[in-house]
């Protein structure tokens, strides 16, 4: 598996990985794919999300994987249902514990350690299909591999409520008239490591547990684009997402958290992607509407524009502290990681 040559891009130093460079160890011995799982205290679904890509793996052990589970802190049983599953595995396992809060700085502690070629992010309520691998393999051995791709998330639970799901079955590219918001989910993502290294670490002030709670996976998808590197969708690579979601307040409490980092977002390339402005206007227009009998922001579930409207503020200023506070984008890799990057 290579990847086609490009020119180099200017990049983030502040979130710059490490990558071994062709010929080295690493890259002779490493598998095709690591599966990076990155939970907190949720001990009872992990053990089936393992499970279902212990066994697409197996389904097709051609395409060589492992996984790495990222501990960000649980104050369960975790840790020893890890130690557990790691004694049983067949499947090459690295259980990592990650105790700064925050699902960024969860999945920063799983790029440092996965091997893999190929990195696969997988939330850990989700259950992968049993033919992941080779969907997988197929667009990665046939397709452009210089971008980042997320496929299908269904509902896993018929009870749960039809959100922080993606069913179409029309492949596409992310373009600035589609909020990046949900095009290819931070539960289903995917990417050859050479594009994480580009790319670099996640920004630790967004996503679950962050100061803007939510949005780590958009900045991550606005940053490559930014890059010049293509976002795509593709409707197979297909992962069911037990969200476990069955009220409307704890819906409407999440609809709150996307538009607070999506707020932050907007703020934070507001110099370098102005069009992320373009969908604030878009809800602020919805929101007027609605006051005039105009359709919800989401019909099925009723959900207002005027929550985003107001996120979006807050979320603009929650980051505009943060900024003024000089608040990291992430930890600095520190020399002893690099120097394990390059030996790999």
């Amino acid at each position: 598996m290579t990847v086609k040559a490009h020119q180099p891009l200017q990049r983030d130093r502040s979130t710059a990985l490490g990558v071994a460079p062709a010929g080295s160890r690493r890259e002779r011995s490493a598998p095709e794919v690591s599966f990076i799982i990155c939970t907190r205290n949720r001990v009872a679904v992990l053990d089936a999300c393992i499970k279902s890509v212990q066994a697409a793996c197996r389904a097709h052990s051609g395409f060589a994987a492992e996984l790495v589970v990222v501990d960000n802190g649980s104050s369960d049983r975790t840790a020893e249902c890890l130690a557990s599953i790691a004694d049983m595995s067949d499947i090459p396992f690295t259980a990592i514990c990650e105790p700064r809060p925050g699902l960024a700085a969860a999945r920063n502690a799983g790029l440092r350690r996965a091997r893999g070629r190929v990195l696969v992010f997988v939330d850990d309520d989700c259950a992968v299909h049993c033919d992941y691998l080779r969907d997988l393999e197929r667009h990665y051995a046939s397709g452009e591999q210089w971008l980042i791709r997320g496929g299908r998330v269904e509902l896993g639970d018929p009870r749960d409520l039809p959100f922080t799901i993606k069913r179409s079955r029309v492949g596409e590219r992310l373009t600035p008239d589609v909020h990046p918001g949900g095009f290819v989910l931070g539960c289903n993502m995917t990417m050859h490591r050479d594009v994480a290294a580009r790319i670099g670490y996640f920004d630790e002030r967004f996503g679950a547990g962050g100061p803007l709670r939510s949005a780590e996976d958009t900045d991550y998808l606005v940053r490559a684009m930014l890059l010049g590197i293509p976002v795509e969708y593709v409707p197979d690579m297909t992962i069911f997402h037990h969200h476990g979601r069955r009220d409307r307040k704890a819906i409407e409490k999440l609809h709150r958290d996307y538009s607070l980092g999506n707020g932050g977002l907007c703020l934070k390339h507001i110099r370098h992607a102005p069009w992320l402005l373009r969908h604030f206007y878009w809800a602020a227009r919805g929101a007027l509407r609605e006051l005039a009998g105009g359709p919800a922001f989401d019909r099925e579930l009723n959900l207002s524009h005027w929550p985003i409207v107001a996120m979006n503020l807050l979320g603009a200023a929650r980051f505009a502290v943060l900024l003024l506070a000089r608040r990291p984008q992430a930890e600095p890799m520190r020399q002893d990681q690099q120097a394990n990057a390059q030996a790999r």
